[in-house]
């Protein structure tokens, strides 16, 4: 089977929905106060030096490691965040709707609160179903956005065999190629949805080794922002779901 030499995951900067969803949680409040629909949600300020930050630490990489070809979401916040990364940098670039955040459906744009108050029959199916099957009326299951990134892995392994490829896209889509690439089980994949919170502009990437496949080379790296002098920002709750 043809591989990719490399795979990058960035997700997009900051942006205004993650901190006012922080801010929505910490004050048990049961909306998060959106203003835009979530393909349109902009970076905050923050956000977009983290953005440039990513774009100091890809223009500093030697020519030979740099990406062939970047795929984005065409969500507004991951746009943007690889406008500002790939600036100058000559990186052919398309956009790939399969790379989309997850839907939420009913759940959109309320806080873990939110969710118990207003839907407490739905909170009692995921717990019941689980996070990785549980699917709001609506929305998408984790099993969902697999299945769309298998047929997009499917397609950058046909197309760009060899090649190092960098993705730009959202917290759910890393977890999510973590648990296509490298097989993880669905109890390993729901442990690290436990223990890590991915954080905006985090670099995860693999790369390919001996045997032809590719391995986990870096997992929720932030260390490129902080040498370009940018904060690392992460949410507790990005996406409110039941609890």
């Amino acid at each position: 089977m043809a591989e990719l030499a490399t795979l990058w995951i960035i997700r997009h900067g900051e942006s205004t929905a993650n901190v006012a969803a922080t801010e929505a949680e910490s004050s048990g409040a049961d909306l998060i106060g959106l203003t835009h629909r979530d393909a349109d949600v902009p970076l905050s300020p923050t956000g977009e030096e983290q953005a440039r930050a990513t774009g100091r630490w890809l223009a500093g990489m030697p020519a030979e490691r740099r990406p062939d070809v970047a795929v984005v979401s065409p969500y507004l916040r991951a746009v943007s965040t690889a406008e500002l990364a790939l600036h100058g940098t000559g990186i052919p670039v398309s956009r790939d709707e399969r790379l989309r955040d997850r839907e939420l459906g009913i759940l959109d744009g309320l806080t873990g609160h939110g969710v118990h108050r207003r839907f407490p029959d739905e909170a009692e199916r995921r717990a019941r179903l689980g996070k990785f099957y549980y699917r709001p009326p609506g929305g998408e299951s984790w099993t969902d956005v697999a299945l769309r990134l298998r047929t997009l892995l499917g397609d950058l392994r046909r197309d760009h065999a060899d090649q190092r490829v960098l993705l730009f896209g959202h917290d759910a889509l890393v977890f999510m190629l973590r648990y296509l690439v490298e097989g993880l089980t669905e109890p390993e994949l729901m442990e690290l949805t436990r223990e890590h919170v991915i954080a905006n502009c985090s670099i995860t990437h693999w790369s390919v080794d001996t045997d032809g496949r590719l391995a986990l080379a870096g997992f929720n790296e932030v260390g490129h922002l902080r040498r370009q002098g940018a904060r690392p920002t992460r949410e507790d709750e990005v996406h409110a779901e039941p609890v």
